[in-house]
């Protein structure tokens, strides 16, 4: 664990310096004040924020869930937010938070994170929605207690790839094949929402654990935003333009880099549960296309 944690500290480091040259040439549109950046769009008693707004909470009871979504729609950019998922029992509860372009033919970036018995781990589980068309389900488990501290859960999406990530560590990756057929989030602005809501029908193991009323009320807790985006103008020209304030198109975030490889092989490796892109049975031996093409 010891080689673990410094190593995480190098690519850490690394990973700020980086951050520090991109925020000096970036438009950072949020303000840090869930009040101003954020509307609720779900049951506002079961929403609560702190009085200076940098902190905010969504509650799940026997009454009702709660959501908030933000004002401003993007096209391309990085999103980055500390969650504290709910503890102890959470069996049967969803938290997602996640990227939605909430059209017919929609085009979405989900983090889910499913809950669990006690004891046991949570399942977090990404989708991701191009042209109206998902399952592209990933599962993983977490290599900590994402109960116990604030972690950070990171978008960054451009021209080229969506890449998820934990606390900077690459999770998930999936690149912009459409020269190749594949469909590809290029087009639709989207919003960033966050929900906590009742799935005991499927969330935790295929349904079997149901909520347990009696340990709740849920609650899930966010702060520390930061959306780094183009906001939507009506244009997709200026969005998609390699620009300097859009410095997620540049060519250094048109992959991963060879310490982000090392990350994501070491995630796939040891705490993916389940890839859509290994499911033969699911997709009769007929897998979705981009399973054959590579990722970085």
């Amino acid at each position: 664990m010891k080689n673990f944690h410094t190593t995480l500290l190098i690519f850490f480091t690394g990973f700020v310096s980086s951050s520090l040259f991109q925020v000096s040439v970036a438009s950072i549109v949020s303000t840090g004040d869930f009040n101003k950046d954020f509307f609720v769009i779900w049951s506002p008693t079961h929403v609560n924020t702190s009085s200076d707004g940098h902190t905010r909470s969504l509650i799940l009871d026997q009454e009702s869930g709660s959501g908030f979504a933000s004002n401003q729609m993007f096209l391309f950019g990085q999103i980055d937010m500390q969650i504290k998922l709910v503890p102890a029992d959470s069996a049967g509860t969803v938290l997602a938070y996640y990227l939605t372009s909430d059209q017919p033919n929609r085009d979405e970036i989900d983090f889910e994170f499913l809950g669990n018995v006690s004891g046991q781990p949570y399942i977090l589980q990404t989708n991701i929605f191009a042209d109206g068309t998902d399952n592209r389900e990933e599962r993983i488990y977490l290599w900590f207690d994402p109960t116990k501290d604030f972690h950070s859960y990171s978008v960054l999406w451009n021209m080229h790839q969506i890449v998820l990530m934990v606390d900077m560590i690459p999770i998930r990756v999936y690149r912009n094949h459409a020269d190749k057929g594949v469909a590809f989030p290029r087009w639709q602005p989207m919003s960033l929402k966050a929900t906590l809501w009742n799935g005991d029908s499927w969330a935790t193991r295929g349904g079997q654990d149901k909520i347990d009323w009696t340990k709740g009320p849920f609650i899930a807790s966010f702060r520390n935003y930061k959306i780094d985006a183009c906001v939507w103008k009506g244009n997709p020209r200026f969005c998609r333009a390699a620009s300097p304030t859009n410095w997620w198109n540049q060519y250094s975030s048109s992959t991963l880099t060879s310490t982000q490889r090392r990350w994501f092989k070491w995630v796939r490796k040891y705490h993916m549960i389940y890839d859509y892109c290994q499911d033969n049975e699911r997709f009769q031996n007929n897998l979705p296309r981009e399973c054959s093409l590579p990722k970085y």
